[in-house]
């Protein structure tokens, strides 16, 4: 018997009938590497590494999915993977796996250029970021989640002590449902303007100065910190829902801070209406 006979005697058994009728509502594959070309605000293009998971929803008379197509549609895109592309990826995704549910992830290091506020010394900074593409019945939404590391300082120990204040790094993740085209570095300075002083990849003795003086002249509680974001965020009209979060992780304290705003803004409007 030929290898061509043997190939086509195969059975496939993922594609058998299931009689337990369970649906599952989320099958895939999950942290596959790929690399991948972003566009910047710039213009620019920068190349990294993305950290793909890929699911699409299985009927409940499906025994299985074909986990191999997950892997032919993220290489058949090659490199040129982005905001942009994901709608594409979805739709042929829930095409090729017989589905009407899917969703894709991509997590990446993403940089920004930033100068010194002194000296003006250029650096990078890397954010961690994630897009989110989402198809259910052939309407597709997307969301970027951004995590944004910042300096906060203590009102309190501000107020209580005779020589300056604790302060700590903290992270501010954003996860916003976009209804357009919203760039990273838009987030990304949102979040910094509202911190007690964003940070840099490089200072010099002026500008080291000048941040430890700024965050003690703008001190935020956790609280302070998700309220202030949230108000930015509910002037966007491009954003229709999201989640702030600020975790403080506290130089005097074995423990974090942490606080959580979570806003639908589509709810607000059918409420409205």
């Amino acid at each position: 018997m030929s290898n061509k006979q043997n190939t086509a005697a195969m059975l496939d058994v993922q594609g058998l009938a299931d009689t337990r009728r369970i649906a599952i509502n989320r099958v895939g594959i999950k942290a596959i590497r790929h690399p991948v070309e972003v566009l910047d605000r710039s213009g620019g293009v920068q190349h990294t590494i993305a950290v793909f998971n890929m699911y699409v929803e299985l009927p409940h008379n499906f025994k299985g999915t074909h986990m191999s197509r997950f892997v032919e549609i993220l290489n058949s895109h090659e490199r040129e993977i982005s905001v942009e592309t994901f709608p594409i990826m979805l739709r042929e995704m829930v095409r090729k796996l017989e589905a009407e549910t899917g969703r894709i992830e991509m997590n990446f290091p993403y940089f920004i250029a930033k100068s010194a506020p002194v000296s003006g010394v250029q650096s990078l900074m890397d954010y961690d970021v994630t897009l989110i593409g989402e198809i259910s019945r052939g309407k597709i939404a997307s969301t970027i989640k951004t995590v944004v590391p910042v300096t906060s300082l203590c009102p309190c120990s501000k107020r209580i002590s005779e020589r300056g204040a604790h302060n700590q790094r903290s992270h501010v993740t954003v996860t916003a449902r976009i209804l357009e085209h919203v760039w990273i570095e838009e987030i990304v300075q949102m979040v910094e303007a509202q911190a007690s002083c964003e940070l840099y990849g490089l200072l010099k003795r002026p500008d080291e100065k000048h941040v430890t003086e700024r965050a003690y002249d703008n001190p935020k509680f956790v609280e302070d910190m998700v309220r202030d974001v949230a108000a930015k965020l509910n002037a966007e009209k491009r954003i229709g829902s999201y989640i702030v979060e600020s975790e403080n992780f506290e130089s005097i304290h074995n423990h974090s801070a942490y606080a959580l705003i979570e806003n639908d803004r589509r709810n607000d409007s059918a409420n409205d209406g």
